[in-house]
């Protein structure tokens, strides 16, 4: 996904861009045309919102180059950079959130993805492009960033949350990791009993991946790659094994981009991945038991 083309979008004072309040707090959002630079945490969400109403009217495209900040004009555009390895991406900001104390901008799937902030909350560098800037392309991939100070978030004393009354909290959930075991690389020959009963999200965010070179297909299908990956299930026929997909991705809409289906051999395997290690499968493989009841096994394709 190319990175959102800057534009001069009109800012007007009402709708998503007046005063409101989140979680006991009130934002003020910007309404002129000003520079802005800010440093702290990123987060990023998915599957959960895709389709939904963002502040801007729009729906919510996990794929699209966008994300949500609590005070920049909407519509505008942001550059963020992720010092950990000096990636950046130009997203539009049509959303409101995260409203974490301690977060600055909620990304989307594709943006996260770009900056390799899948595995949770990350420092970021967000720069808002001015007009002026996208008149003359003064600010392009690879420009420095603009020499003013940079507001550095210091996360205050947790508050409980409380409900929103208007939009909703658009965040990505991070929980501490439980300690992991590693699994043994054998695969089962048959699908679980029976599906797994409904229950709540996970709550963490994916471990360390490889990039995404086996996403599935518009069926879902994908060719295998090299890595280690995670099986949830085996399967005789496919509309089993795609219904199960179905419901693991709605139940774990962190873990639906990285979900498979093989067919090997007259089975059907759905698995997760790639991972880049045995260790990060493992602390994967373990959030899926918790959430879904079941025993998924590591394997690893050469």
């Amino acid at each position: 996904m190319p990175d959102a083309e800057p534009r001069v979008e009109p800012i007007r004072a009402g709708g998503p861009n007046k005063p409101y309040e989140a979680l006991g707090r009130d934002y003020v959002p910007i309404t002129d045309d000003r520079p802005f630079v800010e440093r702290g945490l990123a987060s990023w969400y998915g599957r959960k919102f895709q389709g939904r109403r963002t502040s801007s009217g729009e729906p919510y495209d996990m794929y699209a180059m966008t994300a949500a900040h609590p005070t920049l004009p909407i519509p505008s555009y942001a550059r963020i950079r992720n010092p950990a390895n000096g990636r950046e991406v130009v997203v539009r900001i049509n959303d409101r959130g995260p409203f974490h104390s301690d977060r600055i901008v909620d990304l989307s799937y594709s943006a996260a993805l770009k900056l390799d902030l899948l595995r949770g909350v990350a420092p970021v560098e967000l720069e808002r492009i001015t007009f002026e800037q996208i008149r003359t392309g003064a600010l392009r991939r690879g420009a420095p960033y603009a020499a003013v100070a940079m507001h550095a978030v210091d996360p205050p004393a947790p508050q409980a949350p409380a409900a929103l009354p208007s939009a909703p909290v658009q965040t990505a959930r991070v929980a501490p990791l439980p300690a992991t075991a590693t699994l043994p690389a054998t695969e089962p020959l048959e699908a679980p009993a029976a599906a797994p009963p409904p229950l709540a999200e996970a709550a963490t965010a994916p471990a360390s991946a490889v990039a995404p070179g086996a996403e599935p297909d518009r069926r879902g299908h994908a060719s295998p790659v090299r890595g280690f990956w995670i099986q949830i299930g085996a399967f005789r026929e496919r509309s089993r094994a795609e219904a199960f997909q179905r419901r693991v991705a709605a139940e774990l809409d962190w873990l639906a981009p990285l979900l498979a289906i093989f067919d090997e051999s007259a089975v059907l395997r759905l698995q997760a991945g790639p991972y880049a290690s045995r260790a990060d499968a493992s602390g994967a493989s373990q959030r899926i038991e918790q959430a879904l009841q079941l025993v998924p096994v590591i394997v690893q394709r050469r």
